[in-house]
């Protein structure tokens, strides 16, 4: 399997030899040899590197937590500009674009409408077409297999950084597939590219092609992590620890007041698919509980296909709910630059999700509405942008 990385210089389109770009990167932009896209592309005589852009987290990977803003720099080995998209904007500003004529873009995306990095990818996208210039996506795998979808579709009253546009929480798009999308419905005189991969089967996870993992962002440290991430990440939205602070993140989750043994026989309860849960007590290093014992449970997922992401995070929330009512907590705002909105709510991209889970609604029965949400999408929408078989 090869990455748009991998084979850029056999397809870089015709119409942009020759051209300056901007490459838009963070530390897992590596090719199958580990070698980084800035250097890479730096050696190619298609076109002259012109400018860095880095996504939240820091082009190098090193700000830990959300909402820590990274100020741009001068890099010193490439000599080249380096401009933050998570500072005092996450959209190019035209002072940064001026001397470019395209965006090249190379992230390796985790398959979850949270993460940030496709709607970095959107913002540039944006002040491209605005400006005129052209935009390159080189794909990469979805890493938790591109033909599953699971989860709410996005309502657009509650757009924010973690979800900008209709997407179930866990897409089934590669990073280009998404591009392709954006671009069609929303910004269609966009000059946009995308070099696909080569050898990729749509329900392969990361660990099967063959490329060596590196951590996109620094709580995302396996695949193991990625593949539970579209569930456990709706617990930034509680006052639960989601296991930030460990050397587990997303897969350890708990809180101060949580008995371990009672949390899993609850869970176990809803007989969940693909995966067990294994009690046990830990000290998060830092953000929520930071220093102090928490009780919880471990996520060991035993059958990928099986495994429902999403739905294993609603239960988890479902169980401490209704276990500990006195002592569960939504998150409040801030959460990712939204101020008003819940943070709940715009992780599930829909209010439905909390008010379902305050009422007692059934799991099966919550289920059943994102499911024919999804459906109405993939048939509708996401069909029309899929680039593999």
């Amino acid at each position: 399997m090869q990455t748009g990385l991998d084979i850029f210089e056999k397809e870089w389109p015709d119409k942009l030899k020759g051209t300056r770009a901007g490459l838009l990167v963070h530390p897992a932009s590596v090719n199958r040899k580990l070698e980084h896209a800035v250097d890479c592309l730096l050696k190619t005589g298609k076109f002259e590197l012109k400018a860095l852009f880095g996504p939240q987290h820091g082009i190098r990977g090193e700000t830990q937590d959300n909402m820590i803003e990274w100020k741009g720099f001068n890099d010193k080995k490439t000599g080249l500009p380096v401009y933050s998209l998570y500072s005092h904007t996450r959209k190019p500003d035209p002072s940064t674009l001026k001397d470019i004529d395209v965006m090249v873009i190379d992230m390796q995306d985790v398959g979850s409408r949270y993460y940030t990095f496709i709607w970095t990818m959107e913002l540039c996208m944006q002040a491209c077409d605005e400006m005129g210039k052209s935009v390159v996506i080189l794909d990469r795998p979805n890493p938790i297999g591109g033909d599953l979808t699971e989860g709410p579709v996005l309502d657009m009253t509650y757009t924010s950084f973690v979800g900008q546009r209709p997407l179930p929480v866990r897409h089934g798009m590669t990073i280009g597939e998404t591009g392709a999308y954006l671009k069609n419905e929303f910004y269609s005189s966009l000059d946009f590219h995308v070099i696909p991969m080569q050898g990729w089967k749509r329900d392969a996870c990361f660990d099967e092609t063959g490329i060596p993992w590196v951590m996109p962002s620094p709580n995302m440290p396996t695949i193991d992590t990625a593949i539970v991430y579209p569930g456990i990440c709706l617990i930034e939205g509680t006052d639960l620890s989601e296991g930030r602070g460990t050397t587990r993140p997303f897969e350890i989750f708990g809180a101060p007041f949580i008995e371990p043994e009672a949390l899993v026989k609850e869970l176990q309860a809803f007989k969940l698919s693909g995966a067990v849960f294994r009690p046990l007590y830990f000290q998060p290093a830092f953000q929520k509980h930071a220093g102090k014992l928490c009780g919880g449970a471990q996520i060991h997922v035993m059958d990928r296909e099986k495994f429902k992401p999403f739905k294993t995070g609603t239960a988890i929330i479902k169980a401490v709910h209704d276990l500990y009512p006195e002592h569960f907590k939504w998150k409040q705002p801030p959460y990712e630059y939204e101020t008003e909105k819940m943070p709940i709510d715009i992780l599930a991209g829909t209010d439905r999700f909390r008010k379902d889970i305050e009422n007692g609604e059934p799991l099966e029965r919550m289920e059943d509405w994102w499911k024919a949400q999804c459906l109405e999408f993939n048939r509708g929408v996401r069909k029309k942008y899929l680039i593999y078989e």
